[in-house]
């Protein structure tokens, strides 16, 4: 069995954001970046099928030379391959646009699972799972928490709304989209590190798969990036139930939201 795993580097869950000089993004100057935390448990969870039995993980991200360092600490807790794609074009594009560059890694390998984060840490759009998904025609289940069993289909718990879970049977090939929390995910040991200095590496540009900077032109663009402006400090209402709600209603009615 093969499994393909999706990563994203993002910018360290410490670091100090600033916007950037064109005000469109953050300033990347002096940042630290990791892999996005969704994606961690999306490799575990491959990296513990690949324990249980006879399977191949090989890990893929979008994106200039500074990813190359989270594709070897990928391939230090375990992972078998990487693919690096690296192509200006790349670095400009949008959600869409890595959907379009991941499903073309994906054809030419041809997983029997996909695993990618739920969501990246730093757009928070969700948008590039579900999107792979279709661009590939293949079944998928977002937000899973638990996955089992592997003959022919896996069995996965989705949480919803409120807490609730929802079981899924997603036939294979497949993608899942992963929570956090889902599992405990390992570190690189020391021989792990060792042994990924070894492990192959492949860079791809958009013409090795067979794309062109206008297939992933982006259709989304950011136009301004800003702090909010500080505003006056909260209201506080005070009183009973009835009272507290009978204060909004003419609050409300009083900032012509109502």
């Amino acid at each position: 069995m093969k499994i393909l795993v999706c990563l994203k580097q993002v910018p360290h869950r410490d670091a100090r954001l600033e916007v950037g000089g064109d005000g469109t993004w953050i300033s990347d100057a002096n940042l630290k970046y990791e892999i996005n935390d969704y994606d961690n448990y999306g490799l575990e969870a491959a990296l513990r099928i690949k324990d249980a039995g006879d399977a191949e993980v090989v890990v893929v991200t979008v994106g200039p030379d500074r990813v190359v360092q989270s594709l070897r600490t990928a391939l230090g807790m375990g992972a078998d391959r990487a693919i690096h794609v690296k192509d200006e074009a790349a670095d400009e594009t949008d959600a869409l646009g890595v959907s379009k560059i991941l499903a073309a890694v994906a054809k030419q390998e041809s997983p029997d699972l996909v695993f990618c984060g739920l969501m990246a840490d730093d757009s928070n759009f969700g948008l590039v799972g579900p999107m792979l998904a279709q661009l590939l025609d293949i079944p998928h289940a977002t937000g899973i928490v638990s996955a089992e069993g592997l003959n022919g289909s896996i069995t996965v718990e989705r949480e919803l709304d409120g807490g609730a879970l929802e079981v899924v049977g997603v036939p294979l090939p497949g993608l899942l989209t992963v929570q956090t929390g889902m599992n405990e995910v390992r570190y690189a040991s020391l021989k792990g590190i060792m042994q990924a200095k070894k492990k192959p590496l492949d860079v791809k540009s958009l013409s090795d798969l067979g794309l062109d900077a206008s297939a992933v032109a982006p259709k989304v663009k950011i136009e301004k990036l800003y702090t909010p402006t500080k505003g006056e400090g909260a209201e506080l209402v005070e009183g009973s139930a009835s009272e507290v709600a009978g204060k909004l209603v003419a609050k409300i009615k009083e900032l012509g939201l109502l």
